[in-house]
């Protein structure tokens, strides 16, 4: 019946969030306590929500990608991946800018440039070096150069590194997946940089 009356009987007593179940108000306090009481068995990375240490792994620790590009063959792990990376083939500029005539493929890109151009918005600021980033995910990576912290560790060597996609592109020296194809003959290969070189001798051919 809660279902259909939309009533939201448990409430959080620390903000004005409600839920219709009390599985899902547990699962909110951890925001307020900073609980995570999931932790990753492979690099030992901690999350409030079962969802997300799945996800997690997903992303990170595994090498499997059934989602395809239709347009130059790469690729992805989930369907939304795949989705963004579209874009890029597209064109698709989704994202306009309220004060000129400028869009974007991605909303980082439109944030970046109401900071840059417009100034609006806050920049985040490094405490250790005072340089400025729009986004608090480059931020974080940024610190973590600093202090030298690498929390990715690779499940096949000893070796860590300071992001997710770092870790991503070194999986690569033990996978034989190629996912980045050239355009303009059958060849697969595992990096795109490594694409990108053939692509240019390829088409001077």
């Amino acid at each position: 019946m809660i279902v259909h009356t939309g009533e939201k009987p448990h409430k959080c007593h620390m903000c004005d969030k409600a839920f219709s179940e009390s599985g899902d108000l547990n699962k909110h306090m951890r925001v307020h306590t900073g609980d995570k009481p999931y932790k990753c068995s492979l690099c030992n990375k901690s999350f409030c929500q079962f969802g997300n240490l799945q996800s997690h792994k997903r992303h990170v620790h595994s090498n499997r990608r059934p989602y395809h590009c239709p347009y130059c063959g790469k690729m992805f792990k989930t369907e939304d991946e795949l989705k963004r990376h579209v874009h890029i083939h597209t064109g698709a500029k989704r994202y306009s800018c309220r004060h000129c005539s400028e869009r974007f493929t991605w909303p980082v890109q439109l944030k970046t440039h109401l900071l840059k151009s417009h100034n609006e918005g806050t920049w985040l600021t490094c405490h250790i070096c005072q340089k400025k980033f729009s986004q608090s995910g480059s931020l974080k990576t940024h610190v973590r150069r600093h202090e030298g912290v690498k929390p990715y560790v690779c499940i096949d060597c000893p070796k860590r590194f300071y992001t997710a996609g770092e870790l991503r592109q070194h999986q690569s020296v033990h996978s034989d997946v190629r996912q980045f194809c050239c355009c303009l003959c059958d060849k697969s290969f595992k990096r795109a940089a490594t694409v990108k070189k053939h692509s240019k001798r390829c088409s001077d051919i």
